[in-house]
């Protein structure tokens, strides 16, 4: 099974399963003589990590990071850096019956489709614990950004139908409900329907918002190593996302060209700008200098309590309702999977681009 690295010169490739003994990263080519500890990458994984709130699953993991290599006194050494998060709480006997039959809106058809095989005790390498590498090395690479000035801002933009009001904006509030949403009352709206979904068997989904600033103009390169098509893969490459824009995305294609087109003007400091960001940074696929905004679609958790048909492994029509710990919204975990994701393709485009940033 290939496909379980990314990146050019920052590289990662992230292993493990859900109900394995544990799950990890190993990041090749950061650079030599960046300090970096265990607590660095803790504070990012203790944003995903499950039993958060009444919102999120019940598992109890700490899902404490351990680095084995390419750190020494507090600096990385220049050699591959490998991460592990050993999982302490499985309970595999929770899906010992779904190994029989095809969950819906999971990926175990396909996975048996293509490879005759699957590991049904929470998907394997479809389960959404396989995200503990991609958070682990994504903080690294937000710790190197942010030495450099580039900062990058992740927020819940809406839950169901619940979108936050962009007149009451609150960065503070991002980190004081469970949602990580910027608009304490649509975090309480949010709340409130989905316990209503939740009491009638049911989830939702929602739209997690990226803004990446500081990063300067030049960074991408034309036709297939766009900045804009890498960040989609990144972002696609994550099981639960279903859609992604840059900008006002979807919406230009509703728009005219001289509403679109942000017009080149001189800043404060005589360096040229623009006057908007329709184009949420990106120009021909290389940052113009001004934030990079994106957004990205995450569906509902497919695991629901509500009667659904399948067919078993044995061609027979069934109904099932799945059991188990799952979490009712994935939207809140996710937004620091994004981060992630967004932090390692602006640091590899950086480092690949051989921009001295």
């Amino acid at each position: 099974m290939s496909g379980s690295s990314i990146g050019k010169i920052f590289t990662v490739s992230t292993w493990g399963e859900s109900h394995g003994k544990g799950l990890g990263a190993v990041v090749d080519g950061c650079p030599a003589g960046i300090p970096l500890c265990e607590d660095d990458i803790q504070v990012y994984l203790n944003r995903r990590k499950p039993g958060q709130s009444d919102y999120t699953t019940p598992r109890k993991e700490g899902d404490v990071v351990e680095i084995l290599s390419g750190v020494f006194e507090g600096k990385t050494t220049g050699t591959p850096i490998s991460l592990i998060v050993k999982n302490e709480n499985q309970k595999s006997k929770d899906y010992s019956e779904i190994a029989s039959y095809y969950r819906p809106g999971h990926a175990d058809f396909t996975f048996d489709a293509k490879y005759g095989f699957r590991d049904y005790r929470g998907g394997g390498r479809s389960s959404g614990r396989e995200t503990i590498g991609r958070v682990a090395a994504g903080a690294i690479a937000a710790k190197i950004l942010k030495e450099k000035g580039i900062n990058i801002l992740t927020y819940t933009k809406s839950i169901g139908n619940i979108e936050i009001d962009k007149n009451k904006f609150n960065k503070e509030e991002i980190f004081k409900n469970p949602f990580y949403m910027p608009d304490k009352e649509a975090a309480k709206a949010a709340g409130e329907y989905l316990d209503e979904q939740r009491a009638n068997g049911d989830s939702v989904g929602g739209v997690i918002e990226c803004v990446v600033s500081g990063v300067p103009a030049g960074v991408g390169d034309p036709v297939f190593d766009k900045l804009d098509a890498n960040l989609a893969k990144a972002i696609f490459s994550i099981g639960a996302v279903k859609g992604f824009e840059v900008g006002d995305g979807f919406d230009v294609a509703k728009a005219r060209g001289s509403e679109n087109n942000d017009e080149f003007i001189l800043g404060d400091d005589g360096k040229i700008t623009t006057a908007t960001n329709h184009c949420g940074g990106i120009l021909g696929g290389i940052s113009n200098g001004n934030d990079i905004v994106f957004r990205a679609a995450i569906k509902p958790t497919p695991s629901i309590s509500k009667t659904q048909k399948t067919v078993n492994k044995d061609g027979e029509e069934i109904e099932i309702s799945i059991g188990g710990r799952h979490d009712p919204v994935i939207v809140p975990r996710a937004v620091v999977v994004v981060e992630a994701m967004a932090a390692l393709t602006v640091l590899d485009g950086l480092l690949s681009g051989g921009i001295d940033f």
